[in-house]
């Protein structure tokens, strides 16, 4: 492996917000003020993409679309897709500030990276004005990437195209793909990740892919936890991973590894 300059991390589940719930939440109450009520697993299976492709992506899926034309007789159309992304968006931004605290291990896996001459940036399918709530939290508990970019930034373009991992690199004017590594908890992510040609990763604990809480993955025993994480690694290889690490802190240690051959 070519020496890594620029690490580019995810947001929600990767860095902040165990368990990727903010989002979540909001979409649940979201399509509940439509009376359509999609299962945890249909929420989650599109995260990573800009949010209102999120919705679309979700009024596709043939038990919501059923459920759609059944409560109004009619496929969902460009207008519902606004209407449903207007409630999302002000159930998000009421509670976002409280969903952006840094996961355990992600400030010193960062230090570390730091140490070791490596800058950090960053994606989401946050907009600017999300952001603005999260970085401003993350940043009063110790995380704050050295840049962030949105899907506004890049013309509305988020996950799964790569502009917002080109846009990092020409913030550090890193010249080859070959010396950035992507890290995220979705399969858009990593999807991300691979349409840019950077080496792209995938985090298993506290990731929108695993869907558990803290306590909730705390309370697993050691064979659940075995079972869950060789099914979150399985998806993130069919989406195209490189590579899985159990959490963000084994990375620093996982590039010193690959940079040496080992």
């Amino acid at each position: 492996m070519n020496k890594i300059q620029l690490v580019i991390a995810d947001w929600a589940g990767t860095t902040v917000d165990y368990g990727c719930f903010a989002p979540v939440n909001a979409f649940e109450k979201a399509f509940q003020a439509f009376d359509i009520h999609p299962s945890m697993d249909e929420i989650r299976e599109p995260m990573g993409l800009l949010k209102i492709d999120h919705i679309r992506a979700m009024l596709n899926m043939e038990r919501i679309r059923g459920q759609w034309l059944e409560k109004y007789g009619k496929d969902p159309q460009d207008g519902d897709v606004t209407a449903i992304y207007r409630v999302f968006e002000e159930k998000l931004m009421e509670s976002l500030s409280e969903y952006a605290l840094p996961k355990p291990g992600v400030t010193e896996a960062m230090e570390k990276l730091r140490g070791m001459g490596i800058r950090i940036g960053s994606t989401t399918g946050y907009t600017d004005e999300m952001m603005d709530v999260v970085k401003k939290k993350a940043a009063e508990n110790g995380y704050s990437p050295d840049a962030c970019f949105t899907p506004d930034s890049t013309g509305g373009f988020g996950r799964p195209y790569p502009y917002m991992i080109f846009s990092n690199m020409k913030a550090f004017a890193i010249q080859s793909v070959e010396n950035v590594i992507k890290v995220g908890d979705t399969a858009s992510d990593i999807r991300e990740g691979k349409n840019a040609g950077v080496c792209s990763l995938g985090i298993i604990e506290g990731s929108s892919m695993l869907g558990l809480s803290q306590e909730e993955y705390e309370a697993l025993s050691a064979e659940e936890k075995e079972a869950r994480h060789d099914d979150v690694r399985r998806r993130y290889f069919e989406a195209g991973a490189d590579d899985v690490l159990e959490s963000l802190s084994e990375l620093p240690e996982w590039i010193r590894r690959k940079e040496s051959g080992r």
